[in-house]
Formats: structure tokens, sequence, C-alpha cells
């Protein structure tokens, strides 16, 4: 997220709270598609990682995007931490090891968002060049110490370093060493984020395995394909993972806020300013626990808002559903990952097909699979039937669902043209992390460094 909300709205009940997720529900010819996408930075001379200062530094790659594009730069503390485009044209931020986002805008095809995703790259390559700085795709730092990874001068990173270790062995590898691509997608009604919520909190491990592309931690093998998902299993439990409320027939937004108000908080914003609220929860917030603590204790929808995005289930709900377990990969598989979600969730007889699919597994099923996955990949099983077999469905119902949205590009091709990446890994059986093994024990000889030349933007 580039950028935290301030909206000083009041807030005093559950029902308003969720009156506000609710309200994101809109007409399925309004669906969008968002996708984001992070990358490591790194010096092409001595594959070092870029450091925030400096005339070559992460903050001169903000401002020299800044120039690029126009965007109007986002300040914390002096600090220039992102930039937001106009309207509908996304974001640009960083993560706290430095990881260079970009949160996509709120596009109608994936053919946009391969045409974003590419303009992005070009122009950040204009940019980064000079510096001697490419990026890595890759879901988690294949060579740097945590000692070696730099952090950025961003105040709600502060606030969780000093947290993360409170509540989890993983969370600060996760903040500083992992790297994603996601989607955003939209729902109808309460009905229809019900299912969708229900469907891609099942799949999500199915996705990790396909996008698998993180074997590798301090210069050697981790004995993982996803380190990033592994990293999850223990960050801050609280606030992530799979959510047993979800699969219940009736699931409602109600039902999530519930969750959330029990989960404590970061931070709220006060006059820009950001105060480490890590000991209390949000239901003991509304009940008066900054009273005293600060000025303006009363909770708004700004904070609401906030607190939403600092929650990390595998599936995140806000006024859209946030689709989280992949690895961060090449700039094919950034989007082929939203490829995958909108061929299943936007299309009506895809998105029932993956619900029949998946139908008999809960809750310790789905958690089973998301157990072995970072390990297995692949090569699993989940009720009874190998990951490989359910992946190799899932892609054909998702090719169909593409197929029937019938977007077509100047060429007259389909938007299932992306999903292209997956369907060869699962044609093979093999993910990116097996292919970078056997590279490392073969031509590599032992060495992680060539990975920073096969796999950067």
């Amino acid at each position: 997220m580039a950028r935290d909300t301030t909206d000083d709205t009041p807030l005093a009940s559950v029902e308003e709270m969720a009156a506000y997720m609710a309200a994101g529900s809109k007409p399925k010819e309004a669906f969008r598609i968002g996708t984001e996408h992070e990358k490591f930075g790194f010096f092409t001379a001595d594959l070092s990682p870029v450091p925030y200062a400096g005339e070559a530094g992460i903050g001169a790659l903000l401002e020299g995007m800044r120039d690029k594009l126009g965007w109007e730069p986002i300040i914390d503390a002096g600090h220039i931490i992102g930039l937001a485009g106009g309207s509908g044209e996304g974001a640009i931020s960083i993560e706290p090891g430095g990881q260079f986002e970009l949160s996509g805008g709120a596009l109608e095809t994936l053919h946009d968002t391969a045409a974003e995703t590419l303009h992005h790259l070009d122009t950040l390559r204009q940019v980064a060049e000079p510096m001697g700085i490419r990026f890595l795709g890759m879901g988690g730092s294949p060579l740097w110490t945590l000692a070696e990874t730099p952090r950025m001068p961003k105040s709600r990173y502060d606030i969780m370093t000093r947290y993360m270790p409170k509540v989890g062995t993983k969370g600060l590898d996760m903040m500083y060493r992992s790297s994603t691509i996601q989607v955003n997608l939209d729902f109808s009604s309460e009905a229809d984020m019900r299912t969708k919520m229900q469907v891609s909190t099942k799949l999500q491990s199915i996705a990790m395995a396909l996008f698998a592309a993180s074997p590798f931690t301090e210069g050697k093998p981790n004995g993982l394909l996803s380190w990033r998902g592994d990293i999850w299993h223990d960050t801050d439990n609280r606030r992530s993972g799979v959510l047993p409320f979800v699969f219940k027939p009736d699931f409602n937004f109600t039902d999530y806020v519930e969750w959330a108000l029990d989960v404590p908080m970061y931070f709220v914003m006060r006059d820009g300013r950001y105060h480490d609220c890590t000991h209390v929860t949000f239901r003991q917030f509304m009940a008066g626990a900054l009273k005293g603590e600060i000025a303006a204790w009363q909770p708004t929808m700004g904070d609401w808002t906030n607190h939403l995005g600092t929650l990390f289930p595998d599936v995140r709900l806000k006024r859209f559903l946030e689709m989280r377990l992949a690895d961060g990969g090449p700039q094919s598989h950034i989007t082929a990952l939203s490829a995958l979600w909108v061929g299943l969730l936007y299309d009506d007889a895809a998105l029932a097909a993956a619900d029949a699919l998946t139908a008999d597994w809960d809750f310790e099923t789905v958690t089973a699979l998301r157990d072995q996955s970072p390990a297995l990949g692949l090569g699993g099983k989940v009720a009874g039937r190998p990951v490989l077999e359910i992946a190799r469905e899932v892609l054909s119902l998702s090719r169909a669902g593409l197929a029937a949205r019938a977007r077509l590009n100047s060429d007259g091709e389909d938007e299932s043209i992306y999903l292209q990446p997956l369907e060869v890994i699962a044609e093979r059986g093999k993910t990116l992390a097996e292919d970078m093994l056997e590279l490392y024990h073969g031509p590599w000889d032992g060495k992680v460094e060539p990975v920073f030349a096969a796999y950067q933007y």
C-alpha cells in the first residue's frame, strides 16, 4: 500500500464496519482487475541490495519515476516513500526491505494488465539502468542476510519491525526478504463475496504451488520450493493464515469484522503522525482504550480502513478480495497470476465448477494442503488427489472462464493466452523453484548468484 487512509468520519458500530465492506459490491459489468507485483532491486556490479539513500538509491528511483510519470510523491517524515497516479492509474510503493512495488490501476482486461506491466517495467528500466540497478523476480531474497538487507524510512515499518519478533519467528523475513504477485478482484453481493472467498481460500495453496519460486536463502537451498509460503506459517498467526469461519455456509461481512476486531492494531494516524497501537485490539480501541494516550482517541473510518490493510489472511477482504499466496516471479507470471483468478472468479460457470471441485474441502483439509505446499509444491496431495492433477483441472477451468469472457486483443486473442506460463509448469509438473534448484546443482555449480541474471527484469 502506497498511502495510508485519512478519513475522519466517526466510527461507532460493527454494522458500520460491515457496511463499509459491503459498499464494495458492484454490478458484474463494473468488475475490474487490480494487479500488484514486487521485485528486489540490486546493483548489477556486485549483486548488493539497493539502499534507500544516495544518488543510486530507492529514494532516487522514486524521484526518477516521479519525473517520468508525473505522479504525486507520497512523503513520510520528509522522505519520499511512494507515488500516487491520477484517477485509476494506481500507485508505486516500497516494501520494508526496498522491494519496489507497482499497485496497478483498476483495469478492465488482462490485456490492459499486460500493457500496464510492460509500461511500468520499461519506465523503471529507463530510470534504474543509468544507476546500475536491475530487479529480481523471485518470491524470496536468495542471497542477502537480514542484516545485509536495507531498511526503508517508512514510519509504519518501524512499528511493525519492533512488533513482529513478539508474535512469531518469521515476521521480519516476511517484511524484508519476501516478494509477491497479488490480484484484487470484485464481488457483486454478499453471496458472491462468500462464494469467491471460499473458493479462493481453498485454492490459494494451489496457486502457491504453481508460482513457487523461492528455493534459496542466504546463498544456498533452503529445503523448500516456496520459502515465502513457509514464512507465513509463523509470522503473526492472529492476523494471517486460513480463516476457519470462512467455511461457514452463511459466512458474511460481519463474521470478518468480528474477527478483525480482535486482531491487535499496528497504528493510528493523527495529523500525519503514526502512533504505535500494537498493545490494543481494534475492539479495545472502539471501547476507548486510547483515551488519554492520544488527543483524538475516537475511532474513525480511516482507522478501520487502515486496520483492514494490516490483516494478512490468505485471502484478504476489504471492498474487494485480495489473492495473497503467490511468490513473485518473472514478468510473464505477473499477468498469469491475475489470469488464473480472473478466469476462475469472474465467469459464473468457472466459479460454479471450482466451487463444486472444492465442495468437500473443509478447514482441516485446506490447512493440511497449506502446510505441505511450501515443501512439496505440485508434488503433494489434497483430499486424496495429487495436487498436480488438481492444478491442471483448475487451469482448465480458468482457461474456459477466460475464453467465455471473450475479451480480445488486437490480434483477436482472448485472455487465456496469459495462462501459458502456468500451463507449461503444469504440463511438465515442475515449478520454477525446481528449475532453479536443477541449475544450482548443475550448470550454476552450487552458486545462487546466476539467478540474478536468469530472473532479472
